[in-house]
Parts: structure tokens; sequence; C-alpha cells
């Protein structure tokens, strides 16, 4: 059963004359957009975002348009007071909202720019309902959890339908099944299903098999449990994917086919893999891309040249991983080390670069807290880089600054994010320009010499305050210097902020004729936005975060740069490529 054709044209909004409440945006078609919704059971972290991204990424090129969305359970509006011990990296759209890091994986993963519309979470759909129900839209009805809150979920997939004219929107509910915070957005699929009608919808259940080593052998009763609440709440799976350290058994995979009532060719094994942009071609292999178009009725929009094309790209890429010939390491050194998805872009941006350059990339994670000028080397003596990346606070902060002087006096490849772009620009003020007290006014307050502040002139141009500084903005680029070589002699580039502090004008020019290049500011504006050394192998800082926008056949150059000069750097007697060098190369592929 499912809401007619007729029906569906004809009720919009609410109504006390009848029970439906089916809210859709101007413009939408029923059938045009088809959904896949993919939920987790047993346990959160499996990587639901991993899954759904790549399964979109085999429809995106078979020629299909798609378009993600997140939906969290939390009550916070957006991701940007969440603790990165908690929650991992905050990750910042081209239009500044504060997401959670699988955003990032489906940026990476489709090579395409999100918008706010692609992630939502219940304290934007509470506020939405009160803010409607203030305004009397709902036209006199008692507002409740159902129709009411579902419908504002269902609104919220209908209008990123519309927006993006997607033949698929991938719907991620994160948590698991049987979190209560989640659970009207389960409901809230349900009715979608409900009302698009047969072959609109395909549920994909994202289960963990449990590998104990004292029993040496598979048990997947957790999972099975985790689909019977699943079909408790109204929802058959279609798909249901088994993570696991190692590939699924077939007779587990059998036990979930029978228990979940799914044929068994759409249970399958998503075990651990070196690479997640190996996981597309496991997808394809067990053919779940044609069973989820088989199920949608989507054959007829496959464009096979397209994907021939695509898919010959990506394989260009994927042979790459795993073909190293020389390693390095690079030092983050960080105050949040002790939770990796802290840096999860960071991570990404130096594999994109390894891939490229046939070099095995390893971390060593670096707590500054400790860190002082005299004991700098005994941190650092065994890295080829060096990347001091974003933060808030004032813990670790002097221990930023150390690792940054130690990388200037020492000759050690420099990337500073954000906040290491202020820590490179202290260090220079204090041990260069002689500003012994220089600081930033974010730690000391009332500090004497307030090299890095929030500026009066920023005030008046943002209209913001002292609000930060977020999502995507324009990098005047300095003709001749490092950056505007790096970003192919273009005038500016575009790069995504997440931050309060500046360099304070009047310090500008003290810090340039010490030997500070300011290679890129903002247009028409007195803020500095990307600095580097030329007397040194590779010494650059950006107050942007570079590694939002690296994708992977498409990496951020700073980090290309980066890695090609820590290679260089780790083997002085093998002809290498300068930085430079290594990034025009790339850029062709």
């Amino acid at each position: 059963m499912a809401v007619s054709k007729d029906l569906f044209a004809k009720i919009s909004g609410s109504s006390t004359d009848n029970e439906y409440f089916l809210p859709l945006p101007k413009g939408y078609q029923k059938g045009k957009t088809k959904y896949v919704i993919v939920m987790g059971t047993v346990m959160s972290g499996l990587g639901k975002g991993i899954f759904s991204s790549c399964l979109a990424k085999l429809l995106q090129d078979k020629g299909l348009k798609v378009a993600p969305i997140k939906l969290e359970g939390y009550l916070n509006i957006d991701s940007g007071t969440l603790n990165p011990f908690r929650h991992g990296e905050v990750f910042v759209l081209d239009d500044g909202m504060e997401t959670d890091m699988d955003l990032g994986t489906y940026e990476r993963m489709l090579d395409q720019n999100l918008s706010r519309a692609n992630f939502a979470t219940s304290g934007q759909i509470y506020s939405s309902v009160l803010e409607k129900e203030r305004h009397g839209d709902y036209l006199g009805r008692d507002v409740q959890m159902i129709p009411h809150v579902t419908g504002e979920v269902k609104m919220r997939l209908r209008e990123l339908a519309v927006k993006t004219e997607a033949d698929v929107v991938f719907v991620e509910i994160g948590g698991t099944v049987g979190d209560l915070e989640n659970a009207f957005y389960i409901e809230a699929i349900r009715e979608l299903a409900y009302e698009e009608g047969p072959n609109s919808c395909s549920f994909v259940a994202l289960t963990y098999i449990l590998e104990p080593k004292t029993l040496g052998e598979q048990k997947s009763k957790a999972a099975q449990l985790g689909i019977k609440q699943l079909l408790q709440l109204g929802i058959q799976p279609d798909i249901i994917a088994c993570r696991c350290e190692n590939p699924v058994t077939e007779q587990a995979r059998q036990k979930m086919s029978v228990f979940g009532n799914v044929p068994f060719e759409r249970v399958f094994s998503m075990h651990d893999s070196a690479s997640i942009y190996s996981i597309p071609a496991m997808l394809r292999d067990c053919g779940i891309d044609f069973q989820v178009l088989r199920m949608l009725k989507l054959e007829d929009r496959i464009q096979l040249r397209h994907e021939r094309k695509e898919w010959s790209r990506w394989c260009d890429f994927t042979d790459k991983i795993n073909k190293e010939t020389h390693d390095i390491t690079i030092g983050i050194t960080g105050k949040y080390i002790s939770v990796r998805d802290s840096y999860a872009s960071i991570l990404n941006a130096l594999e994109h670069a390894g891939i490229h350059l046939g070099c095995k990339v390893n971390v060593k994670w670096i707590d500054t807290t400790d860190i002082t000028n005299a004991n700098a080397a005994e941190y650092l003596k065994d890295v080829d880089g060096i990347i001091v990346p974003g933060g808030f606070g004032t813990r670790g902060w002097e221990g930023k600054i150390s690792c940054v002087r130690y990388a200037r006096e020492n000759n050690v490849p420099y990337l500073g994010l954000c906040l290491g772009f202020q820590a490179a620009v202290i260090e220079f003020a204090r041990n260069v320009c002689g500003i012994n007290k220089a600081d930033s006014t974010e730690i000391i307050t009332d500090c004497k010499e307030p090299v890095i502040s929030i500026l009066p002139e920023q005030k008046k141009i943002e209209g913001l305050g002292g609000n930060m500084r977020l999502g995507g903005r324009d990098i005047e680029l300095k003709k001749d210097t490092l950056a505007w070589k790096l970003f192919g002699k273009a005038s500016s580039v575009r790069r995504r902020f997440r931050h309060r502090y500046e360099v304070d004008p009047e310090y500008i020019a003290k810090l340039e004729e010490n030997g500070m290049v300011f290679s890129g500011k903002a247009p028409n504006q007195p803020i500095m936005q990307i600095l580097e050394l030329h007397e040194h192998p590779f010494f650059m800082g950006t107050q942007s975060h570079p590694e939002l926008t690296s994708r992977p056949m498409r990496p951020a150059p700073m980090f290309i740069a980066l890695t090609a000069a820590a290679r260089k750097r780790k083997y002085p007697d093998q002809k290498m490529d300068e930085p430079l060098a290594v990034v025009e190369k790339v850029a062709k592929f």
C-alpha cells in the first residue's frame, strides 16, 4: 500500500479534515528522485558514511546525479561547539556550515562541494517545527512527533531532491537503530517509503559481525538482534552490509539472510580495507550497485560510456595505492592526538598526496603540552616534516611555537594550518624580529605585543563582531611567490576558514622587513592568509584549512609540496623533484 498519485498531488501541508500530512516543496515530482537509506546496528562508528559515499560514487559514475544527507540525533544546531575528543573533527562546508566529519567523506568520495542542505540535526528539525508552530503554519492542529516532526524530516529530504535535481538521495542516519534520539528519523523514512510507493526506497542495514579471538569464529547473534530491532520499527532492509575485521564467512552471511529476510546475494562482507578508496571496488565486485539500480528501477538512466570513463580514471588512482617507493614521517603536533578523528581531513590530505607521490606517509603524533625550546629536538628529531594544525585554547600553545622554531631553525619542511599559521607568525616575531612579548590576544587577552588579535577593521568588515570567520573565501595571491606558483599562477584561490584571530596590521611591515612573505591576503582587506619563508626548503602557513578541500584525484597543493619536501629531506642523495615541480606533475593527472 502507498499514497496514490492523485492523493499525493492533492495533499500538501496540514489540514483538520484528514489525517494525512504531506508537506511538499514547490516543484517536487513523485518518482523522479529515489532514496537509499543507510542505518547502523550493534554499534556506531562502523562506517555508514564510508559505505554510503562509496555506493553513491558507483551510481554517480554511471551518470546518475546523487545527493547525500546526514541526519544527526543530537540537539546541537550544528557541530561547531562539539569537543573533538568526543566527536572528531568539525568539517566546515563552503557555505560556512559546521558539520559532522562524515560530510568530509562524502565530499572527498564524490568530489563535490556540499551545503547546509546536506546536513540536519534534531536541533534543526525541532527548531524549524517550533518556528512554524509559532507562525500558525499547522492551522490550529496540536503539533506532535507524528506527523509534524517526521513531516519536517521528509520535507528536508524532498527539498534536497528538488534543489539538487538528484536521481538518488542518500540518507545516512547517525548512531544506531534503537537510539532514542534517532527513533523519529526511522519513523520518518518508513513514512517516506509508504508515501513514495514501491521501488522508491532502498534500505541498507550496516551491522557488525563479532569475531572474539578467544572463540576463533565469527558470531552473528548481536547483528541478528540489531536487524530484529529494525524489523520491529517497520523497516524491512533490502541490503545487509556486514562489517568485520576479516571477510565474513558464508555461514554467517546465510544466518543474516535468513534472520533478516534478505536475499543471500544482498548480504555481503564489508571487511577492513587498507584504504577506504578500495571499498568502491569491493562493492562493485559484489554487484551491490546493480542490486540497488534494479530495486529502484533506475536501469534506464545508466550511461555506460560515462561509467567506463569515470571508472577508468578511478582505477588509475587506486592502482597507485600500496605501491610506495619511499616513506617519510610527518609529525602532527596537536592537542587532540588521542582521538585520531580529530584530524581526519589532515590524514586524508596526507594520504592523497602520498598516493600520488608513490610515498608512504607515516604520522607521528606529538602532544605539544610538554614541549619547550629546550626539549623540542627530543620530540622532533626523527620527523621529515612538521604540521601544526588548528585548535582553540591555551593548552599546548607554547609547545606549538617551539615546534615552529625547531622547523625554521633546522630546515625541516613545515606547514602551519590556522592556529599553526598564527604560531608561525608569533615565533618569527619573537625570535627573528625581536618582539619578545609577541603573543595572541586569544591566549593572553591583555598581552603587551598583540601580533595576533581580533581587528577593529575585521569587525567592521564582517559585521559579526568577534564571531568566527567561517566557510569558503577568496585569497588574493601575490605574484612570483611560492603560493602563487603552487596554485597555478592564479590571481586568487578559494579556501575554507574557521578562525577568529588575525595578524594585526601594525606588525606586518616589521615581519616583512625581516623576511616573512605574506603571499596571500583577503581581497581589499589588510588580513593576511598565507605566509612563506623563501630561505627555507619549505615553510608555509595558512589561516585557511586546505585539508578540507583535498580530494583523492585533486590533492591539496600545500600538502603535496610538504610531502615532496619531506621526501627530498629524507633522501638527500637521491634525485628528487622540487616540491613545485611535483605539484605541477600531479595537477596534470
